[in-house]
């Protein structure tokens, strides 16, 4: 990951956003036509918490999606993180708190939304002097080192990556994954 590298560079400035008194099918409807992924939930200018597609689609099953509103289907909780926090922070903090996407705010306003798909398109993919490298299927991985399964030769380092990369399998971000029948999977896939 380019170290260097703020959040205000990367983020998406534009982002969807609705009032818990919205209609939860309007909201739905609008993520739809924008292409997007979520609506952060205002209150005024202050985020109070953000509505996924996935968190739509569970409270249309759940309830009568015609009269659900966008409060029915939020999750309060909205993870925040600062412009100038380097990727690498906010990778952390992402994986910390096990989000796919987190709200950037700045002077109690929101200034943008940072994604996994953000964090990834800024990070290089091919082999760095700074860092170990690991040769699996014929593609170079930077940051990444041969884990088990692999020659002596082949082996570097301790077989972790060096900051977080998608797990091939669930697409969450880890830092501890390691080649595994072909792909890059992390803890928790290997296991299953």
């Amino acid at each position: 990951m380019e170290r260097d590298v703020s959040v205000r560079e990367v983020m998406d400035r534009e982002f969807l956003g609705a009032s818990e008194s919205d209609g939860l099918r309007e909201a739905a409807e609008l993520m739809l036509v924008e292409d997007a992924d979520s609506v952060v939930v205002l209150r005024g200018s202050d985020p109070v918490g953000v509505v996924t597609e996935r968190d739509a689609l569970e409270t249309f099953v759940r309830t009568d999606g015609d009269s659900a509103t966008v409060a029915d289907a939020m999750t309060e909780d909205v993870p925040t993180v600062a412009p100038e926090m380097t990727i690498a922070e906010a990778a952390d903090e992402m994986s910390a708190q096990s989000t796919q996407r987190v709200l950037v705010s700045g002077e109690s306003e929101p200034l943008g939304v940072l994604t996994e798909h953000d964090l990834m398109t800024a990070s290089p993919f091919s082999p760095t002097a700074d860092g170990p490298t690991a040769v699996e299927g014929g593609r170079a991985v930077a940051g990444v080192s041969a884990g088990r399964g692999q020659s002596a030769t082949e082996r570097r380092g301790e077989g972790r990556f060096a900051d977080q990369s998608l797990c091939e399998a669930c697409g969450s971000l880890a830092r501890d994954l390691s080649p595994f029948n072909g792909q890059l999977l992390c803890s928790d896939c290997r296991d299953i």
